[in-house]
């Protein structure tokens, strides 16, 4: 029954943005509305929250992912890069000036 729960509430909500206090108050309403003991009820909210901080993650790493792509198409260096590039200048201009 938790399983067909959660796949409800996994289905109506954003889970990458839910929050622990909406989490709560959900959890609260179907401990309610389906009878659900105290150790269901938590056992709920700590899977909701689990599956909405693996979305954030997930989230976060096709953002950059896709990030990154587009950085590459408009053939721009990355800080990394950059940094490098002037270290290399002004160990260049270095050795010219010596």
């Amino acid at each position: 029954m938790l399983e067909l729960l959660e796949k409800a509430v996994m289905t109506t909500i954003g889970v990458a943005a839910i929050t622990r206090k909406k989490t709560e108050e959900l959890v609260a309403e179907m401990k309610e509305r389906f009878k659900l003991s105290e150790e269901e009820g938590k056992q709920l909210m700590d899977r909701i929250q689990a599956i909405a901080n693996e979305s954030r993650e997930k989230i976060s790493e096709m953002a950059e992912v896709e990030v990154k792509k587009v950085i590459e198409r408009l053939g721009l260096v990355s800080r990394d890069e950059f940094d490098l590039l002037s270290k290399r200048v002004e160990e260049l201009e270095s050795q010219r000036n010596n």
